[in-house]
């Protein structure tokens, strides 16, 4: 279960840095904040983003000790999105031994 779960954030962490890259080389952000910003939905994207990533940090605070790097982590979170959300899941699941299984990624050590 773990190698697979390797592979699926893995795959997904490549796949998101080639959205973020190709949307970034193709359209300016910035330039197009005041139109996202009227769209309803765009809103609700970000409220919905917002939300996951208050879930994702309460884990994650959870699981580390030291509070620089918490707040260093939460600065990533909110920056690059699901980017560091999956690249963070990544990092733990290397850091498992032989053996270790989801309880062993998910709590504390």
């Amino acid at each position: 279960m773990i190698n697979f779960l390797k592979i699926i954030f893995a795959a997904l962490f490549v796949f998101m840095c080639y959205k973020v890259i190709s949307t970034s080389l193709e359209s300016n952000l910035f330039e197009q904040w005041d139109f996202l910003g009227s769209i309803p939905w765009m809103r609700a994207t970000l409220w919905d983003f917002y939300a996951n990533i208050f879930i994702i940090t309460l884990w994650m605070f959870y699981k580390e000790k030291s509070i620089i790097l918490k707040i260093s982590i939460v600065i990533l979170f909110v920056c690059l999105g699901s980017i560091a959300t999956l690249a963070y899941v990544l990092v733990h699941l290397f850091k498992l031994k032989d053996g270790e299984g989801i309880k062993d990624l998910l709590v504390k050590r």
